[in-house]
């Protein structure tokens, strides 16, 4: 069954992916094992309470596993009571979840915003920086907004439109400047992150997070722009989840298109 159609007070059997796994202990000191589940249609968090010690050898975060579990109900969520856990011999990666939309469609946009930039030094700069990125095998976040393989690319198509859309309404701000920044602002996702089901934080990415990353991805991979260009360039990015920090207009309202973009993929619709 996948975790789309899992339904309150059944006895389900499934085969997932191990996006997270961690042991630990109840308040009485009983080792317990807390699990998050994906496949393609969606996350679901899981326990196992019996059998600890066994079931924790069978199984490594980022595996497949076949599952037997009742859902239960916990704080107004979803979650699996695990009866039984076993290894199972199917590719992880198929498992990940992924986005609604489609790939190509969104590459294709992503293209066309790239080829918006008439700025010689902007346009080669972030050309050569998302040369060598798959944006759609990577989420936008670990565990927040757009967080399923395909979310970064969705989410740079997403904010980068936001942020042209700006620009055109107001004509005051340097659109080359908040389009290329918008779609580079999240690439050091690229690095800080590992690969699915489990996207992982990398050594580099828990030490230095995408923003430094992706500033360094950008200041090596600049061309055709001067030290003051490319200096607004990674401001921008360097302060996109700083309102406070924003010197200039342009990083002003690419925090906004960010936020914007995050909770309009978030928020629950009434």
């Amino acid at each position: 069954m996948t975790i789309a159609e899992l339904q309150e007070d059944r006895v389900v059997e499934g085969v997932y992916a191990v996006r997270m796994k961690r042991k630990l202990r109840t308040k009485s000191g009983a080792p317990y094992l807390a699990l998050e589940l994906v496949d393609p249609t969606g996350r679901v968090e899981a326990r196992v309470w019996n059998d600890v010690e066994l079931l924790d050898g069978r199984f490594a975060e980022g595996d497949a596993v076949r599952v037997l579990a009742r859902v239960e109900k916990f704080r107004d969520r979803l979650q699996l009571d695990v009866r039984s856990l076993e290894s199972a011999d199917v590719d992880p990666q198929t498992l990940t979840p992924a986005l609604r939309r489609d790939r190509d469609e969104l590459g294709g946009f992503l293209e066309f915003l790239v080829a918006e930039l008439v700025h010689p030094g902007l346009r080669a700069t972030v050309e050569a920086t998302l040369a060598d990125r798959d944006l759609a095998s990577f989420p936008a976040t670990h565990d927040d907004h757009h967080s399923y393989a395909g979310g970064l690319l969705e989410h740079t198509v997403g904010v980068a439109t936001l942020a042209r859309e700006t620009a055109q309404l107001h004509p005051r701000l340097r659109s080359d400047l908040l389009l290329a920044a918008a779609l580079v602002h999240d690439v050091g996702r690229t690095v800080e992150l590992g690969p699915g089901p489990a996207f992982s934080l990398s050594a580099e990415g828990r030490l230095l997070g995408h923003v430094h990353l992706g500033l360094r991805l950008i200041e090596g991979h600049a061309e055709g722009v001067n030290a003051a260009q490319l200096a607004e360039l990674l401001h921008c990015v360097a302060v996109h989840h700083d309102a406070r920090g924003a010197r200039t207009a342009e990083a002003a309202v690419l925090y906004h298109a960010n936020q914007l973009d995050a909770v309009a993929a978030t928020r629950k619709v009434d």
